[in-house]
């Protein structure tokens, strides 16, 4: 009796609607189970509840930015893989400072580039080694 390989799951954070709608729709038709949040603060309250393995992140959304979340994410779940994305850098550049496996540039990069990068940040796991205890936003 032949099992199959259990479902990847990605977290998706992005403050636009379409956009995470739009991603799940790719990563999802590859397998990947997926789920959302609207800005770092719901993606914290999120991992309270389940771990994914890849974290999908904006860095420019309003309450708390991605450079900010990204920070929180890497000491909180190092083991956890993070790909930084937005549309105000280009394909191929990680902006300086992010802590992040990986990078997609929205709007400029094909569904291929997504794809590739999710596999590869799986492929190659967290470069991230810290672990501080972060506290977790409450939900008002």
């Amino acid at each position: 009796m032949s099992s199959s390989p259990p479902k990847r799951s990605v977290l998706i954070v992005d403050d636009e609607s379409s956009i995470r709608n739009s991603l799940a729709m790719v990563l999802e038709a590859e397998g990947y189970d997926t789920f959302m949040a609207k800005d770092g603060f719901d993606a914290l309250l999120q991992l309270k509840r389940t771990l994914p393995d890849i974290v999908l992140s904006d860095l420019n959304m309003p309450r708390m930015s991605g450079f900010e979340f990204l920070s929180v994410l890497r000491r909180r779940f190092p083991q956890v893989s993070v790909i930084a994305m937005s549309g105000a850098y280009t394909a191929g550049t990680l902006p300086s400072g992010v802590l992040a496996d990986g990078f997609y540039a929205k709007g400029q990069s094909r569904p291929e580039a997504l794809l590739l990068t999710t596999s590869k940040s799986l492929r190659f796991g967290s470069r991230a080694t810290a672990r501080t205890p972060v506290a977790y936003p409450t939900s008002s």
